[in-house]
């Protein structure tokens, strides 16, 4: 029968083999799909893709002990800017080591931050390459800062210093200057930073009438992780929107592709708070200039104006005594005129007056004549039908109740007449009476 390896003796048996023929080091490009630290010691899983696809080919574990982490970790995020993350594609330096209880793993002895660079200024500058084809990566540059930019939004961690810092650096600015400034909390560090900044960018774009520009600021302290600033997804979202967009998310040798895409990028939130000051204080200096070229031009102005009144004043009594003069020749040009019309006016007149009454006379003197010859007629008449004329031929006139009597059918017995003769008048009580056919 034959006798079996514990297998204890087997994984000693490998841990030998390849302590003897693996003993060296070697440096390995891969991808870290996992790093984390536990007890100083840093653990990561790596991976190779298949090229132009997710879909890994290979995959292994690694560890970087303590007392070597210590003094890969600070270099490396030095160089960088970064801390060991997944995603990240590294260059490790390893040895291979089989342990017969804990199994296989590649011992990290060193990390090239270099080969990281590489492949992140590669990445960056893949993003860069693409929003340009896109042609939107200087489409913020295009834009303008409104004269009166007083209504902030900033995306921020509610919680970030240097938020705090951007808003008293606002409040307490020398030139006593407002600003309305309103808060969109985001994550500004690590994985979630792409969709939590995206997120507050389209609820600033909701009410994008309410703010005049955006503000994307980090806290103080270490800068250790922009990569979440270094997205195509984030970039082409801020290179679109509508608003400029000031950054300060980095310290001055960081540059992020956010930054570079962005209206306006500043070192710190203090400064993006400084930048905005400036501006709307050389608005300010603009209005203020302004109001004393108004102010210097009206008082110019109202001096050439008094002057020009002083200088009529004085000028008037002359005016005044030309004006009266001429007015004086004309009104004396006028009347002599007046004059000379009234009497043409006059003695023509006066000629068509001479020339009626030598027309009208004539007439006059015939109608006059013939009226004359006429009322003698009537006078003659007159006479001769004078009542009196008949009474002294014997005649009489019989009145009854004051009225002529013509006829005795015109009486009745009992009525009162009166008898007119030539000298007096008789009356008569009417007894009877009689027609005389």
């Amino acid at each position: 029968m034959t006798k079996a390896l514990s297998l204890f003796e087997l994984n000693s048996l490998v841990a030998e083999v390849i302590d003897t023929t693996m003993s060296h080091s070697y440096w390995v490009e891969a991808e870290l799909s996992e790093a984390r630290e536990n007890s100083g010691h840093c653990y990561m899983e790596l991976i190779e893709k298949r090229e132009g696809s997710n879909v890994p080919i290979a995959r292994a574990y690694a560890k970087c002990w303590r007392n070597v982490w210590m003094l890969i970790k600070p270099s490396f995020i030095r160089i960088t800017g970064q801390e060991v993350r997944a995603g990240m594609k590294v260059m490790l330096q390893v040895h291979a080591q089989f342990h017969p209880q804990y199994g296989f793993s590649w011992i990290v002895d060193d990390i090239n931050p270099e080969y990281t660079m590489g492949d992140m200024m590669r990445r960056r500058q893949e993003i860069i390459s693409q929003l340009k084809k896109e042609g939107v990566f200087d489409l913020q540059r295009e834009l303008s800062l409104k004269m009166f930019s007083q209504r902030i939004a900033v995306i921020s961690s509610e919680t970030a210093a240097g938020y705090g810092d951007f808003c008293n650096q606002l409040k307490t600015n020398e030139y006593g200057l407002h600003f309305d400034v309103e808060l969109f909390p985001a994550v500004m560090q690590g994985d979630a930073v792409e969709g939590s900044v995206i997120a507050a960018l389209n609820e600033i774009n909701s009410r994008e009438d309410e703010f005049d520009c955006v503000v994307i600021i980090r806290g103080g302290g270490a800068t250790a992780d922009l990569s979440g600033f270094d997205t195509l997804s984030l970039a082409e979202n801020v290179a679109n929107f509508p608003l400029p967009i000031i950054t300060g998310i980095g310290h001055e040798r960081d540059e992020s592709v956010l930054d570079m895409v962005a209206f306006r990028r500043v070192k710190t939130p203090t400064a993006a708070a400084a930048y905005l000051i400036d501006c709307l204080a050389l608005t300010l200096n603009r209005v203020e200039s302004a109001q004393a070229t108004i102010i210097e031009g009206v008082k110019r102005i109202l001096e050439i104006e008094r002057m020009r009144v002083q200088h009529i004043s004085a000028h008037i009594p002359v005016l005044f005594s030309v004006v009266r003069t001429k007015q004086e020749s004309q009104l004396d040009s006028l009347s002599q005129r007046l004059v000379v019309n009234m009497n043409e006016a006059i003695k023509q007149y006066d000629f068509q007056l001479k020339t009626l009454q030598n027309r009208i006379l004539p007439i006059f003197q015939s109608r006059l004549s013939i009226e004359s010859h006429r009322l003698e007629m009537l006078d003659q008449r007159a006479k001769l039908l004078d009542p009196s004329l008949l009474l002294k031929r014997g005649y009489s006139i019989t009145l009854c109740n004051g009225r002529l009597v013509r006829n005795a059918s015109d009486l009745k017995a009992g009525d009162m007449i009166t008898t007119r003769l030539e000298s007096g008048e008789v009356e008569s009580k009417v007894e009877r009476f009689f027609m005389r056919v």
